[in-house]
């Protein structure tokens, strides 16, 4: 019995970010196309071989991609929204397809001259924090083979002397993952198995022996249409080129196991991270002739694998068949390097392991499995000495914190007064007119900000220089703000690297990375924090940034906070002991911060929920204890504040209609959602669903260059209008301004301004 490592796919950002700036130089123009490209491949050829050196026996190809992969499929499938105006049997080149990931603004746009066009939508990649570009498929669609990438990159790796195998994105759950737009996308399941047995053909033809086809789609709940198309997918497919290695992951089969045994494919890759429970039924299901991939290192966290536990498991099997030994799913969720960090200390850094180490991990569980124990006793006893020093490292547990969760209460969970009285008391408080502005919480990083900051944190610029410098850009914004016409103000947080990181930096039981960096979407990075112990707050985090701001104006100034669950989500978790226990540990820290902004005069509070959502399970049956933890450990870290105090809450793209009641639960006075990409379809459920609260449903996309006019938000907020009450809506961008520039923020704003105030006429007319 034969044991190898394949890699499911590998960072595309590079060790230090080589794709970010390369791909932001291109679009700022002062790269050219090929550049670009140059650049990719420089990436690409770097990773194989790095990857090879590590002990990859299946090499990866196709999972790079310059923006999205998701967005790569629907291009390669021809699935090009009419709006980009293809001439008829014309693929899209890279204008359209940035176009499509981030919107253009007028002129020669996708070949073409006309004006300004829209971004795709975007949302979530099943429960992770990475961003896809959302396929649509409208009436008129036409799907016609494009260019052929896994091809093209597989081509590329043998020129180079790597023999991969081309990952592709499975059609059913691309199919899956696609929004209609008047007919139902499976119908078009005939024309995109036409086309991925063509792409399979002419892999086949290039010398690909094996193929990898993701359909994480499996790991959820299958509709019956769902089921009957992998059954018809891949009896086509099975004998339409090379063998399939058919890739499921984030979650166990659990009840489509069955159907993923029944599959005529080559082998089957499961998830042991999510799912460990899985593997003796898998074993049982999956026919010894097919080969069998075990995702036995966690793909999507960063923390070291218990080496000989895993032994134990794999051993036994290793006897009886061939295995393939893998990460959980693509290591595109994970930092490329762990020893590119040099301010870890070496007690936690002996508690890791990003990419490059999983691999490393993978190679020596093979490495045991081939010659035993024996040939790898050193670096096992290393691997050992870890797991019980992080079991044992008192830094981790902080009896202050265990007694504080222990004693909780109920009231602590619940506002003084009902919403109808506190909307009273907040509309005397703050007496904001109809349809109030505001923004979601940042503004533009500049250059200057950003320069700033790496000198500070390289000792160039002493913290007094540097406080004087964000003092000054705070005020700048506040001036600013009065002068557009913004209702409810921000500070601007200029101070704040990252909406996770600042806090985490702040709180006890996180850890920071340098180079730690993962990818969003397109060229966004995070650097997501190590959450490894009990969590408690030292000190205000927030408070003197407030006071400042407030006190240049007389217009209300919100706190900005990140809520508890979004800094959970939105780290990297600790995984010895359950996450909602780490979650109520950060509710209290937030407590504190809201408490304290409350007793300095902050009338009005944003606890940022972007990635509730998020975190939903993938099988709905999981759905309940998920919303009723996550609900209980933001009303306890808001619900401490008086009627006076108005909670705000901000929630990013993904789908909320199917989660409203918890939504409502969570009881704030104000939440803001991403809906401008959707066109306001985000509200639809609010037909059935009465919200008590008051709603900013954003008509400003800011994850696009393009600037929306004054016309298209007044459309957008009567969209709005069919589904809420004026006094209910609120006027604000999808997102915050971090990203964006000043003179596209500028005259978005001023738009937005004179939209709320046309709104406001339109009402006042009409009464």
């Amino acid at each position: 019995m034969t044991v190898s490592v394949a890699s499911l796919g590998f960072p595309r950002i590079g060790p230090r970010r080589e794709l970010k700036f390369a791909l932001e130089k291109f679009w700022a123009g002062t790269i050219s196309q090929d550049e670009l490209e140059e650049a990719a491949q420089g990436l690409r050829t770097a990773t194989w071989a790095r990857q090879k050196a590590l002990g990859v026996d299946w090499l990866p190809s196709n999972d790079f991609s310059l923006y999205d992969h998701v967005l790569d499929t629907s291009v390669m499938l021809g699935a090009i929204p009419a709006r980009y105006d293809l001439a008829s049997g014309q693929a899209a080149g890279l204008e359209t397809y940035f176009a499509m990931a981030r919107g253009a603004t007028g002129g020669a746009t996708c070949g073409h001259a006309h004006g300004s066009v829209t971004a795709g939508e975007m949302t979530k990649w099943f429960d992770t924090n990475y961003h896809f570009i959302v396929p649509e498929i409208e009436p008129e669609t036409r799907l016609q083979l494009g260019h052929i990438k896994p091809l093209q990159d597989y081509l590329e790796a043998k020129a180079q002397g790597f023999e991969t195998r081309p990952v592709i994105l499975g059609p059913v759950t691309w199919l899956s993952l696609a929004k209609e737009y008047g007919s139902d996308p499976f119908d078009l399941l005939e024309e995109v198995l036409a086309l991925y047995a063509t792409v399979l053909a002419r892999l086949e033809e290039a010398g690909a022996e094996w193929v990898q086809i993701d359909e994480p789609i499996l790991v959820t709940d299958l509709t019956d249409r769902q089921r009957r198309a992998f059954t018809r997918a891949y009896a086509k497919l099975g004998r339409a080129g090379p063998k399939i290695m058919l890739a499921t992951y984030f979650g166990g089969l659990e009840n489509n196991l069955s159907l993923a045994a029944s599959l005529p494919v080559a082998g089957l890759h499961i998830d042991l991270a999510r799912a460990p429970e899985q593997l003796d039924a898998v074993v049982k299901a999956v026919p010894q002739n097919r080969l069998l991939s075990l995702g036995v290192v966690d793909g999507r966290n960063v923390w070291r694998a218990d080496l000989a536990a895993l032994l134990d498991r794999l051993e036994p099997l290793a006897a009886q068949r061939d295995l393939v030994l893998a990460p959980s799913c693509s290591l595109l969720h994970a930092p490329v390097d762990l020893q590119l960090e040099s301010k870890l200390d070496d007690e936690l850094k002996q508690w890791l392991a990003f990419a490059v180490q999983k691999i490393e991990e993978l190679d020596l569980l093979r490495r045991a499995l081939a010659n035993g124990r024996e040939s790898v006793a050193a670096e096992l006893a290393t691997s050992a000495r870890a797991t019980e020093a992080r079991k044992t490292a008192a830094r981790i547990h902080d009896r202050a914190v265990s007694e504080r969760i222990a004693a909780l209460t109920h009231d602590m969970r619940e506002r003084r007064a009902g919403h109808a009285e506190r909307v009273k008391t907040q509309s005397e408080v703050l007496n904001l007119p109809l349809f109030p502005t505001t923004t979601i919480g940042s503004f533009p990083q500049t250059g200057a900000v950003r320069k700033a900051r790496a000198e500070y944190n390289r000792g160039v610029l002493d913290g007094k220089s540097y406080d004087a410098f964000l003092h000054q850009e705070t005020e700048r914004a506040i001036r600013w703000q009065e002068e557009a016409g913004v209702d409810m103000l921000v500070h601007g947080e200029f101070e704040r690297n990252d909406m996770v990181q600042y806090f985490g930096e702040k709180l006890a039981g996180f850890a920071f990375t340098v180079n730690g960096w993962v990818q969003s979407y397109g060229s966004r990075c995070v650097r997501p924090p190590i959450l490894y112990g009990d969590v408690s707050r030292p000190e205000p985090m927030t408070v003197d940034w407030w006071r400042y701001a407030q006190g240049l104006t007389d217009k209300p100034v919100k706190g900005m906070l990140t809520g508890p669950v979004t800094i959970l989500n939105w780290s990297f978790v600790r995984d010895d002991q359950p996450r909602e226990a780490s979650c109520r540990q950060i509710a209290l820290a937030i407590r504190d911060e809201v408490l304290d902004l409350e007793a300095a005069g902050c009338k009005a509070i944003q606890i940022d929920e972007a990635a509730l959502r998020e975190g939903l399970p993938l099988r709905e049956r999981d759905w309940p204890a998920y919303l009723d933890w996550a609900v209980d450990c933001f009303r306890l870290a808001a619900a401490g504040v008086g009627n006076q105090t108005q909670i705000h809450t901000h929630m990013c793209y993904s789908e909320f209609n199917d989660i409203l009641p918890s939504i409502g639960a969570m009881d704030t006075d104000v939440i803001s959602i991403e809906t401008a990409r959707s066109q306001m379809e985000l509200l639809a459920g609010f037909a059935s669903y009465r919200y008590p609260s008051a709603i900013g449903p954003g008509i400003y996309d800011i994850h696009s260059a393009r600037v929306p006019g004054e016309d298209e938000m007044v459309a957008l907020m009567r969209l709005a209008q069919k589904h809420l009450r004026p006094e209910q809506l609120w006027v604000n961008p999808d997102c915050g301004l971090k990203t964006r520039g000043w003179d596209e923020v500028k005259p978005a704003i001023a738009a937005m301004v004179s939209a709320a105030r046309t709104l406001r006429a339109e009402t006042n007319t009409e009464a």
